[in-house]
């Protein structure tokens, strides 16, 4: 047995868990550009009020970016978009360059081709550890027929959503 305290074995039994993933997405204040960044770590938390959960490392430099927008989109990534995942996972600015998106009714970039987006607003925000656990008021949400993008094990794949 290993001790929990190991990061990369911790890491490796975490990743068993099947996950959608997400584009958490706004306009950056500063730049007036959209920013955005991908998580798997996303969760539904209350239907009321509509509240949804994601979680960000606390050393991101694009969560402060999107957090300023007041309002963002949590785009999530449809079975195709493993390439727009892996752009937003990226370090540094300019990670949106070459991703088609529309807005959401308050002008959130939803990044076109997703399963699903909702539009949200920060509720709370809390420091667990080494990431930042965000509670978001849902204000619009929409969803597709597509098939999602799933990660596990490190590493991305799809299913089928089959006949039931």
């Amino acid at each position: 047995m290993t001790e929990p305290s190991d990061p990369i074995r911790m890491r490796t039994v975490l990743g068993h868990f099947a996950t959608g993933v997400v584009a958490i997405t706004g306009i950056d204040e500063e730049t007036g550009s959209p920013a955005g960044l991908a998580a798997n770590s996303f969760t539904s938390v209350s239907l009321d009020p509509p509240l949804v959960a994601f979680c960000v490392a606390a050393t991101s430099t694009s969560w402060p970016r999107v957090r300023s927008a007041g309002c963002y989109a949590i785009s999530i990534l449809s079975e195709s978009q493993e390439a727009v995942c892996r752009q937003l996972a990226a370090r540094g600015v300019g990670k949106f360059a070459g991703i088609e998106w529309t807005p959401s009714p308050s002008g959130a970039p939803v990044v076109a081709g997703s399963l699903a987006w909702i539009e949200a607003e920060l509720d709370t925000e809390h420091g667990a550890g080494d990431h930042a656990i965000v509670v978001s008021r849902v204000r619009h949400l929409s969803s597709s027929d597509l098939e999602p993008l799933v990660f596990f094990r490190g590493r991305y794949g799809r299913i089928s959503a089959g006949v039931r």
